[in-house]
């Protein structure tokens, strides 16, 4: 088992309407046709914009959520995180109140399971907005 001292927190940067699937589909696809061309997807959990929590990568493996933090990371994304209808899609914290629910019950759920892991937002290891808040701020006392 590997040892978890991190959960990251994500944003898609997509349109709210992406599933899933879809995520997973474009991190697999090889970059000449416009994907990521990842042998492993982003994420160990997507959280779509009704709330539906799926699990997306066997925590036992290492994803590609944030690079030099995967080894020892859970890394949970929430489809949205920017404004699809503005230039630029610009970064912009549009969960559903059904995500930022899911997103707690799953976030408790990792912290009893990894209690030395801390919550951060990719942010905090890269020049981003993902995920779109201060997840670190919002989720300190969990």
């Amino acid at each position: 088992m590997r040892t978890i001292n991190k959960i990251i927190i994500h944003c898609s940067a997509g349109n709210q309407k992406n599933t899933a699937k879809d995520i997973i589909a474009y991190h697999l696809m090889p970059k000449v046709l416009g994907g990521r061309g990842w042998k492993a997807p982003g994420y160990h959990y997507i959280i779509e914009a009704d709330g539906q929590t799926l699990r997306t990568w066997p925590e036992e493996s290492i994803s590609n959520g944030c690079k030099g933090q995967n080894a020892h990371a859970i890394n949970v994304c929430y489809i949205g995180g920017v404004d699809t209808t503005k230039p630029g899609y610009p970064p912009v914290d549009n969960r559903t109140p059904a995500q930022k629910a899911a997103l707690i019950k799953l976030l408790k759920t990792l912290r009893l399971k990894y209690p030395k892991a801390r919550i951060y937002g990719h942010r905090d290891f890269a020049a981003k907005a993902c995920p779109s808040f201060d997840a670190t701020k919002e989720y300190a006392d969990l």
